[in-house]
């Protein structure tokens, strides 16, 4: 029987989200496997016209799909990035966004996720959807 909620994994349990999600300042505020929201902030992550660069909301979206797909796959096994698109509404230039992934399906072998980034007056900057193969580790 497997476990509803599975316990996160040791790095997640550290607030550890990978190398260049830590450069980026991505931080997570809370993590299941029905829910994963993190924060970013645009300083750094801007494009040459000081907006916040497209390339880091799809960083800050395939990190929370990844990680909500992680603790839905559970102990022994893993989940892999297979697909991922964004929409972009709307620039942000200045203050924290805020990405929060909900899943869209959760199977055996394929989990998705929808992430939706906020800036910091609740307005839509992108919205993402990353699709994650499920396998045995």
């Amino acid at each position: 029987m497997t476990d509803p909620q599975p316990a996160l994994t040791p790095a997640l349990a550290r607030r550890e989200v990978g190398a260049l999600a830590a450069r980026m300042g991505i931080e997570v505020v809370e993590a299941s496997p029905e829910r994963v929201v993190a924060t970013m902030p645009v300083a750094d992550n801007t494009q040459p016209y000081g907006l916040l660069h497209g390339g880091a909301s799809v960083v800050l979206a395939e990190t929370l799909g990844s990680i909500g797909s992680a603790l839905h796959a559970g102990q022994g096994r893993v989940a892999v990035g297979i697909e991922i698109n964004a929409t972009h509404h709307r620039s942000a230039t200045e203050g924290v966004v805020t990405g929060v992934a909900t899943p869209l399906t959760r199977g055996r072998t394929l989990a998705s996720y929808e992430v939706v980034i906020t800036d910091e007056q609740d307005r839509r900057v992108c919205t993402s959807r990353i699709s994650c193969l499920v396998r045995d580790a």
